[in-house]
């Protein structure tokens, strides 16, 4: 399952949707919001994607995955709109036979989503706002 949201991002609902009883090891990754970057104090994060190429991108991803190591299944999804801190921005679940492959798959997973995916970030910082990387 890939997805971009404005809703909150249910992790154990990503977790059901990979995994199984042929996969030996689950992991997680959750990025959230916060509170500090670069010195200054974060008030909150905003998100903005081009839907149909971000879409098509994470399913690249997912693909990719499933090529690199064999029998993992990936599940992604990122917010858009506004975030407070502390709020999941980011959740993938990877489940695979055998753990080196769900640990690889998921560090490749949120790398990529980071890469080439187009997510745009604002910072909402004290004193002002700005575009950063991802």
């Amino acid at each position: 399952m890939i997805d971009l949201t404005t809703e909150p991002i249910d992790i154990p609902r990503l977790v059901s949707l990979v995994a199984g009883p042929d996969c030996g090891a689950l992991t997680t990754f959750q990025g959230t919001v916060r509170d500090q970057n670069e010195g200054r104090k974060v008030t909150r994060l905003a998100y903005e994607a081009y839907r149909p190429m971000a879409l098509a991108q994470m399913q690249e991803i997912q693909v990719d995955i499933a090529k690199k190591w064999p029998g993992a299944r990936v599940a992604m999804v990122h917010r858009l709109g506004s975030l407070a801190i502390g709020e999941i921005s980011v959740g993938i679940a990877v489940a695979a036979p055998h753990r080196d492959a769900a640990f690889a798959a998921c560090r490749h997973a949120i790398e990529q989503l980071k890469s080439v995916v187009p997510i745009w970030k604002k910072e909402s910082f004290e004193g002002g706002e700005a575009w950063v990387g991802k």
